[in-house]
């Protein structure tokens, strides 16, 4: 929030002391502004994917986990979630949950190494926020990322789209 108000605060005296500048200097420092932050957003909101349907959002030291739009269809009504506890630590790849629906029952596998410093208590008592938004109210848990290079393992939204489309030939 801080962040924001310094960004406004910025933008509206760098506007202020541009009309010193050439018309082509004031574009080109305008351009370039502008292609620095939106470079910024995009990494920041950014989602990413295992082959295990679950997918992660980093933002600075913690990432968020949940599971995919694919996987919570293939689901079905989630009418339970069984979650870790706030501090175990995880290893990439370990098992960490579950989720249980009507039709199936689902492991939840850590897709990077870390503590799990949040849990979704909504889905104690509303698991079908699973279903209902899946990359937001339905996220599962946010942990620590001890070994930022595990992200490079992971499949952006383009790799896991052809991933998942292999799945249904």
């Amino acid at each position: 929030m801080a962040m924001r108000a310094a960004l406004r605060c910025f933008s509206a005296n760098l506007h202020r002391g541009l009309p010193r500048l050439s018309p082509a200097t004031r574009l080109l420092v305008a351009r370039s502004c502008l292609r620095t932050l939106g470079t910024t957003a995009a990494r920041s909101t950014a989602i990413n994917f295992t082959d295990k349907h679950e997918w992660v959002q980093v933002e600075g030291d913690i990432a968020t986990v949940g599971i995919s739009n694919y996987a919570q269809e293939a689901l079905g009504d989630v009418v339970y979630c069984g979650l870790p506890e706030v501090g175990q630590t995880l290893a990439q790849m370990d098992e960490f949950g579950a989720l249980e629906s009507v039709k199936a029952a689902s492991e939840l596998y850590s897709p990077l190494t870390g503590e799990v410093k949040e849990i979704n208590t909504e889905l104690a008592d509303n698991p079908g926020l699973v279903n209902k938004a899946c990359y937001s109210d339905g996220w599962l848990i946010k942990m620590t990322i001890e070994q930022p290079e595990e992200l490079d393992g992971l499949m952006d939204q383009a790799a896991y789209d052809k991933f998942v489309k292999s799945l249904e030939e």
